[in-house]
């Protein structure tokens, strides 16, 4: 059995569609199991990293978890849990912000995801750790609501135009997931995962009305602009310092889900395909 955390989130819930569509047992943990809306054939139990007394049962007869860690302080009681359960493999998803051999992390994102790294590795357990770099979290669309500026009219307005991103699709960071949920040949494996092509923040928004059949116009705003327009949970610094580094430079691009995988990634054009409904 294959537990998969934050299995309504749209990687978790990829991935959990993916397990069974391969005919894998999987348990999908959320927190309200009767609106998850999860495929036939996942179990889907109710469940928190926030509530550790809800752990013991999700973990039964497990024997490897995706973890996707929002939680602070989660870690101890979350890797206890499992292995009192059994569970012999854990695959996070870190940071790509996270650096190896350093005595301090260089933000506070990677602070967190380095901390949750340690804790498995000291573990015990088996582990696979994907590290999504941050300019491939897609971060324009969710922190600056690019789906609500869409639908509100042609316009969309964020900082550092030329700043490149190489955003990765939901499924193919799903895929490389399952595939070392279940192949041991990915235990004690680190991997960068990006998207597969390199493109400006201008860019991403033309092909956004590319696929609606609409045009789109990028309108610059400050970096002190978009600070204020972001949610309170995004990172605000973390974004806006990764994407001044990448102004007037490509993106990062690996092969880690054409090699993992084993199949090309997704475009971007083909992720904004995939959710066209919350731009409409």
């Amino acid at each position: 059995m294959i537990l998969v955390t934050a299995a309504t989130a749209p990687v978790g819930r990829s991935i959990v569609e993916q397990l069974v569509a391969a005919g894998e047992p999987v348990r999908a943990l959320t927190r309200d199991p009767d609106g998850a809306g999860l495929p036939d054939g996942a179990e889907v139990v109710a469940g928190d990293l926030a509530d550790p007394a809800t752990l013991p049962a999700a973990m039964a007869g497990v024997s490897a978890i995706f973890l996707l860690a929002v939680v602070p302080g989660f870690a101890p009681a979350f890797l206890a849990a499992a292995k009192e359960a059994g569970v012999r493999r854990i695959v996070f998803q870190s940071s790509g912000a996270v650096v190896d051999g350093v005595d301090e992390q260089p933000d506070d994102v990677a602070a967190f995801h380095a901390e949750i790294e340690d804790a498995i590795v000291a573990s015990g357990l088996e582990w696979t750790f994907l590290r999504l770099e941050i300019a491939s979290s897609n971060a324009l669309h969710w922190a600056l609501d690019v789906p609500g500026q869409v639908r509100a009219g042609d316009v969309v307005r964020g900082p550092y135009p030329d700043a490149a991103g190489s955003p990765v699709h939901p499924a193919d960071m799903a895929a490389v997931a399952v595939r070392a949920l279940v192949d041991d040949a990915h235990a004690g494996a680190t991997y960068r995962v990006t998207g597969p092509e390199s493109l400006t923040l201008r860019e991403q928004v033309e092909q956004i009305g590319m696929v609606l059949g609409r045009p789109l116009r990028y309108e610059e705003i400050t970096p002190e602009e978009a600070r204020a327009a972001m949610g309170p949970y995004a990172p605000a610094d973390v974004l806006l310092a990764d994407w001044a580094r990448h102004v007037g430079r490509p993106a990062p691009v690996t092969d880690t889900v054409p090699t993992v995988a084993g199949r090309p990634g997704l475009s971007f054009s083909r992720s904004v395909s995939d959710t066209i409904s919350d731009f409409s």
